[in-house]
């Protein structure tokens, strides 16, 4: 009579694991209730052993209702294997137009994953190392709680 209830119980956590992401890489930094300032940067480094397949790449963000900005102006440094570096300033819209918050909300904070590429792929294996510093004319930035950073590799190769 148990084994029903039992049997659910754990296909259950499966159906949801199964349908999850496929994350080749994550790494979230909490940020200091003081703020992210401009020497504060985030590392992100993994590796890549397929260059086959072809990946997302999100950057993930909460931070608290009383935000200052719509928006969260970051400077993107790439490291490649082969020692090539380049640099790239994203704004990273964290509200819509209308000046509502994007992404889901609890009591405190908002979260959202924002696809900063999408169908990427790498053409060289090996260690990659991402960098991110705030970019705002204010330092520090305040509000933010998690800045974080995901590698999905998806189904599809080239």
């Amino acid at each position: 009579m148990y084994r029903p209830i039992n049997l659910l119980l754990l296909t259950i956590p499966l159906i949801f694991f199964a349908c999850g992401s496929d994350y080749a890489y994550q790494k979230e930094y909490t940020i200091p209730e003081e703020g992210w300032t401009y020497q504060d940067t985030l590392d992100f480094t993994f590796d890549i052993e397929d260059t086959t397949s072809i990946y997302n790449l999100y950057l993930k963000i909460e931070h608290d209702k009383d935000y200052a900005f719509q928006n969260l102006y970051t400077k993107v440094h790439t490291k490649f294997p082969g020692g090539e570096r380049i640099a790239e300033t994203l704004s990273l819209e964290l509200a819509d137009k209308a000046g509502g918050w994007q992404g889901n909300c609890s009591k405190k904070s908002y979260q959202l994953s924002i696809p900063i590429q999408k169908n990427a792929f790498f053409n060289a294996t090996g260690a990659y190392k991402i960098t991110l510093e705030q970019f705002m004319r204010t330092d520090p930035v305040k509000g933010l709680h998690k800045i974080g950073f995901m590698l999905e590799k998806t189904a599809q190769t080239r």
